[in-house]
Parts: C-alpha cells; structure tokens; sequence
C-alpha cells in the first residue's frame, strides 16, 4: 500500500509526492478536471509568462527595485523609494538606489516591499476541518455553550481518523494557502503522531509546500502512536542539520503523563521545547512547579498563557521564554483574556499565530488587528476611566514586529529572517499599496495593519525563489490539491461520524 495514496491495485502506478503537487499522475475522479485548462491554470499561467527569466538561479542577482522599503530593522531603516538585492537566497543590500547591471529586475512600484510574515503557531493537519469548529470553544469546561470543542471534537474524533495521506495533503494545502498569504514561515504544531507514518507525512507535507518551516512534533493517539521516542529518528533523519529550510521544535505538553521525558529528549537532541499553557485547562499549578523548580529557559515557546499566576509570568519571564498569541482565537474559543499586557510589560519576546483554521483564518492580517485592537481597547478603557496610569496605545508598526522579527526571535531564527537586513534569507513580500482598499496611501504601517488582506499580498518569496507572483502562486497545480484536499475531507468526516452540513447549527 502506497502512504501516500493508499492505492492497493496491481498494475496501476503510485504518484510520487512531485506528481500530486504538480497533477502528473492523474486518478479517476479527477482526470477529467485537470486535464481540462481551467480557470486558476489559465491564471498560473498568465503570472508564469510575466515572470522575469533568471530569478533566483544560482549566482544571478536580483534587484528589486523602486519598492516602498519597509525592512523592520533600525540599523538599516526604511524607504519611500528603495530597492532590495538578492542573491543565492541572500539579502545583499538595503538602499534607496543600488546600481545592479546585470541583476533580474522586479519591478516593485507601487508595492510595499518588507520581510514575510512569520506564524508561530499553526494547527495545519486541520485544513480540511476550515469552519467546521467556528462556534466551538477549547474544552467541555462545565459551563454553558460546550456542547461543541475542540478537544472532543477535532483531536480526539477527527484527528483518529486521519491516514498518512490525509495529513500530507492537509500540511500540504495548509503551507500553499499561508505563503498566498505572505506567510513564509511557519511552526506547525502537528497534534497528529498517530504513528511514524503520520510524522514522516506531516514532514513531507511541511517541507514540500517549500516555504520555510519548523516541525513541531507534539502528540498523537492510538496503539501506534510513538511520540516523545520518535523524535531521535525524526532529528537523525530529516533534521541532522539546523542550517536548511526546515528546522525542529520538540512538543511538551504539560497535560500529558509522562511530559517530564518529552522535556529530556527535547533537551537532549538541543531543540527548542514548546507548549500550549492554558489555564482554563487546569494547568496552572504544574506550571508554576515547574517554574521554580528552575525548567524554564529560553527555548521555551508558551503558548497561549492565559490565566496563569503572577509567579508563573515571572518564572517564564525570569528565563527568558518566548509567548506566541492567537488573540482571535483566544477570545473566540474561551481560552481567557489574551495577556498582551502582562508580557509587554515583563518585556517579553511576543509572536502571533493563527492557531486552528478550523475556527479561525490563518492570516497575520486578522492577527496583528486583533493584537492591536484589544490591546488599545484595555488602555483605551483605562484611559476613560481616569486612571493615571495606563498602557501606552500599540502602534501598527509594533503588530508588524510581532508578526514578523519577534516571531524568526521567538523560534530562534531571528539570524536568518524577520527583517530586510543583509546577510539574512530573502524571505520578502511584496504588498499591493495601490488597491482599491489602500488608495490613497498615506502611512505604510497604517496601511499593512489596518486596511490590507490577503488579497493585497502580489509576490512572495522565500530563500530568494517566488512561491507566488503577480497574485498567483506558482508550481503547483492547485485544482488537483484542491481535489484531494476535498477527497479528504470526505474520507476524514465519514470515518469520524459527521456528515458535511453547510448550514447546521452549533451544536
């Protein structure tokens, strides 16, 4: 049996991972749709034909010239009119004018040139659930409205029935759909080790999508599940080495028994250890213990840390440990208050991630407005209050640093991307400022933070090689995914008792 396509007929041949990204291998239900030119093809196609020749091939320049720079660096600043040089991956050099003869030109006129957004935090083996969990919340807390969550619902029923192939295409779509989003790195949190088939799906799905990602291997469920031991093969054989597009985070749920040997083999193998803390799922005292019992350091990625204790803030401060908030989804799904301020003001490294697409969209736009609304509306209401003392307002330009530096910081790779600086991967976007929703532009954080969406999102790059330009990704042929994701999707709400109900209520 093929682990990809679970196809158990002799004589028909097994589509490679190439041929499911690219519709080489072509299979029944879907034949007649990918041969056929359609719309989304005729669109590859149109970009594809405008893109300049040379772009990204080894020791040819690029310049992209004449953009608005915003680099998110200090030292190198930003520019009304700039350009930004690239080779071999690289950033080369950051300036308003930079004389490159024999560079690939991208003509950046009239679009926001700045690094790609990073996510610190994303479910992707839940992209064929997109919506099906919008009116749950986290867990069956004994109050009201919980008839529907998460847990229950998506880790301990749908997730059970996902195949190896389920979790590839899923990585796979999850990954293509945030680089259109300008998304160009990511830490998957793959709550889906059913097994190493599962893990090894999850990595190729991740990889393949070719933006710059971190494993994070957390649990899984079931007889052949094998986390937290698993993880010395996975390091040994996808992540012998720290310096390629694909790195590893080690998963240490503190709500799991046994999570103290997750924590040593995370440690041993010299990876970085995160972990969702929410208070609400009782997890508080544990946390605490582990605090002053001096665990903590900064490798550490919380998530969430809502409702915790003073003590357990300062013990995470104390080390140096890094947040990483879903502040839409955290107040959608009752995890508690999102505790912007209390890092802030520990000075704490904070990042943004959309969490599970399930209930909410996967794009930093809906992040960085919903980190600066809320934060705002605390010190705003402070403010109305009369209190003397209250929070300076955030402004866009702080969401971008969030969504972007804080996010490569707070996953240790805030040497290789993040900002526009030279020396660092070109993992750049272009973004379009002179849309229908951005005319006239009048400030470019503004602009970014609170008028823009995915579809402002023109081109992307990352390590210096375009994923999507003009508008369109490229590469890949996305009818065929689309398919398969579907295909998937039916298979996963079968196997997990539900039927596809476009108008049903909450539950």
């Amino acid at each position: 049996m093929c682990r990809l396509c679970d196809s158990t007929q002799p004589g028909l041949p097994c589509p490679t991972r190439r041929d499911v990204l690219t519709g080489t291998a072509l299979s029944g239900a879907v034949l007649a749709a990918s041969v056929l030119l359609t719309r989304g093809a005729a669109a590859q196609e149109t970009a594809l034909s405008t893109l300049p020749e040379g772009i990204g091939a080894p020791g040819r320049k690029t310049l992209i010239r004449g953009g608005i720079v915003l680099s998110v660096d200090d030292a190198v600043g930003n520019f009304p009119v700039g350009d930004v040089l690239i080779e071999n991956g690289r950033i080369l050099e950051v300036a308003a004018s930079i004389e490159a003869p024999d560079a690939v030109v991208i003509d950046a006129s009239g679009k926001v040139v700045m690094p790609g957004f990073i996510d610190t935090h994303h479910h992707q083996f839940e992209t064929a659930l997109r919506s099906q969990l919008a009116h749950g919340i986290l867990i069956n807390d004994g109050r009201p409205a919980n008839a529907t969550n998460y847990y229950d619902t998506v880790l301990q029923k749908f997730s059970m029935a996902y195949r190896p192939r389920d979790v590839y295409i899923n990585e796979l779509f999850g990954g293509l759909a945030q680089l259109d989003a300008g998304v160009t790195t990511v830490m998957d949190v793959s709550q889906i080790h059913h097994s190493p088939e599962h893990s090894d799906a999850a990595i190729e799905g991740l990889r393949d999508a070719g933006r710059r990602g971190v494993f994070g291997y957390f649990e899984g469920w079931g007889e052949a599940a094998r986390y937290p031991d698993d993880a010395r093969r996975i390091r040994e054989q996808y992540f012998a080495s720290d310096d390629q597009l694909t790195t590893m985070v080690m998963g240490g749920e503190i709500y799991l028994p046994g999570y103290e040997k997750a924590w040593q083999i995370g440690r041993e193998l010299g990876l970085p250890i995160a972990l969702h803390v929410v208070g609400t799922f009782g997890m508080q005292p544990t946390f605490d213990e582990l605090g002053a019992a001096g665990w903590f350091a900064d490798d550490n990625i919380f998530i969430h840390m809502t409702g915790m204790s003073e003590a357990g803030w300062n013990y995470a401060a104390d080390a140096g440990a890094h947040v990483s908030l879903a502040v839409p989804i955290e107040m959608h799904m009752r995890h508690g208050t999102p505790p912007i301020q209390t890092a802030l003001d520990r000075g704490m490294g904070l990042s943004l991630s959309s969490d599970v697409e399930c209930t909410m969209s996967a794009d930093m736009f809906t992040q960085m407005r919903g980190l600066i609304t809320l934060q705002r509306m605390f010190a705003n209401a402070a403010a109305l209050e009369g209190k003397a003392d209250f929070p300076e307002l955030m402004q866009p330009m702080d969401a971008i640093r969030h969504a972007t530096i804080a996010g490569a910081e707070g996953l240790k790779l805030g040497k290789v991307t993040g900002s526009l600086t030279p020396g660092k991967a070109a993992d750049i976007v272009l973004l379009d400022a002179q849309a229908i929703n951005v005319t006239p532009l009048n400030n470019v954080a503004g602009a970014v933070v609170t008028l823009m969406e995915r579809s402002n999102v023109d081109t992307v790059l990352v390590n210096g090689q375009v994923k999507k330009w003009r508008g369109q990704l490229i590469g890949f042929d996305l009818e065929r995914l689309s398919s398969e994701l579907t295909a998937s999707r039916d298979h996963i709400f079968e196997q997990a008792g539900f039927a596809v109900d476009l108008f049903s209520e909450p539950g």
